[in-house]
């Protein structure tokens, strides 16, 4: 029986990234409750913005092996499938360097404003990486739009002026930014995924070495330190969603789909037992990505997997997502259109009154707004604007 991708995959996916855009929002709001944004770094806890990004990485392990599965469906060789998967790393990495040093930037040695830098960056991002379907505006072939965008990022590195320990410098990898960090974990856990793709009990082995790894972070069992670039816990939360999916494979191959909630649960309790019992030890931290917030933030994603997989899939209830299903399908398009929109607001000098800024009135207009930025998103597909890497 073939692999059949599901609708819960999806869904759970424009879920994560509407949530993303939203906590994302909160720094405009005032007066809101403490539990929906990060918690400090010394501090033992987390709140809703700190479980958002490793359950995107678990999200974009869910997808890994149905995209490698994809292109060797197409004909794709391993050679070019490793292509692919290098070229989406860069990609990502690019992206994520970029934005970085834009919350770096040394706003009065920059020849032009902030906000404009902004602007400039995310077009060119459009411009390489959207989907070409045929010339835009029937005249101007896909090969000079993406040079183009080149040429904005090379002006852009040319005029950077950062700041920092109270000296200006040019562009740092300060840390790799949410894409980059995406890019990271979808290396490893494309490669693993790749060469062990038909035996998930190797994965099973894989994840566990990177727990390990994790633990090794804060703890040192080990009389040497390995680090993969990032920390392990980015890997992990990637490679846990390629283990599911594996899994989940195996079953619907083998017809026993009906296994795959108490898989599901299974999982996310072993998760949340690790979690919560050697939480006394590193405690549950985002910043500090200690292995105890790892698995429990893995564990709670796979809880939603399984609750969306019996709403979406076992009982056929999908039509209230249709209003975030742009989010779905068009993740990185979704994620950048914000870049413009507080750039066009600050240039603009658009301010809203504080009565839309604060409480609970603050936080109905941040999911307000995550939705309509979505609702954009599906509009500018519509009109073949939609980034892939």
């Amino acid at each position: 029986m073939p692999a059949i991708r599901l609708k819960s995959i999806d869904i759970l996916r424009a879920l994560t990234m509407m949530l993303m855009i939203f906590v994302n929002d909160l720094w405009t709001l005032t007066d809101i409750p403490e539990w929906l944004g990060h918690k400090a770094a010394d501090v033992d806890g987390m709140g809703l913005a700190d479980v958002v990004f490793p359950a995107f990485l678990f999200i974009v392990g869910l997808s890994i092996p149905h995209a490698i599965r994809a292109r060797f469906k197409k004909g794709d060789s391993k050679a070019v499938v490793i292509r692919h998967i290098i070229e989406r790393t860069l990609a990502l990495l690019i992206m994520g360097v970029f934005m970085v040093n834009l919350e770096n930037i040394d706003r009065e040695n920059l020849i032009i404003s902030k906000s404009v830098y902004q602007i400039l960056m995310t077009l060119a991002f459009f411009f390489i990486w959207n989907i070409y379907r045929e010339k835009v505006f029937g005249k101007i072939p896909p090969w000079m739009m993406k040079g183009l965008g080149w040429m904005i990022l090379l002006f852009l590195a040319i005029i950077y002026v950062g700041t920092g320990d109270g000296e200006t410098h040019w562009m740092r990898v300060h840390w790799w930014g949410i894409l980059g960090l995406i890019g990271w974990g979808y290396l490893l856990s494309a490669l693993v995924y790749l060469f062990l793709g038909k035996r998930p009990w190797w994965i099973a082995v894989v994840l566990f070495v990177l727990f390990l790894l994790n633990i090794n972070e804060f703890s040192t069992p080990f009389t040497f330190s390995i680090k993969l670039v990032v920390s392990a816990s980015n890997y992990a939360s990637v490679m846990c969603g390629v283990l599911v999916t594996s899994l989940l494979i195996k079953l619907q191959e083998k017809g026993k789909m009906n296994y795959l909630v108490p898989m599901l649960l299974g999982f996310a309790l072993l998760l949340l037992l690790f979690g919560f019992l050697t939480r006394p030890e590193w405690g549950i931290s985002k910043i500090q990505a200690t292995p105890s917030w790892t698995a429990i933030c893995a564990g709670i994603t796979a809880i939603g997997f399984a609750v969306l997989y019996l709403v979406s899939d076992k009982l056929g209830i999908t039509k209230w997502a249709d209003v975030i299903k742009p989010a779905g399908y068009s993740t990185l398009t979704c994620y950048l259109i914000p870049y413009y929109v507080y750039a066009l607001m600050t240039i603009s000098g658009l301010v809203l009154p504080a009565t839309l800024t604060t409480g609970g009135v603050g936080i109905i207009k941040s999911l307000i707004f995550s939705i309509l930025i979505i609702q954009l998103t599906g509009l500018l597909g519509k009109i073949k604007i939609r980034l892939k890497i």
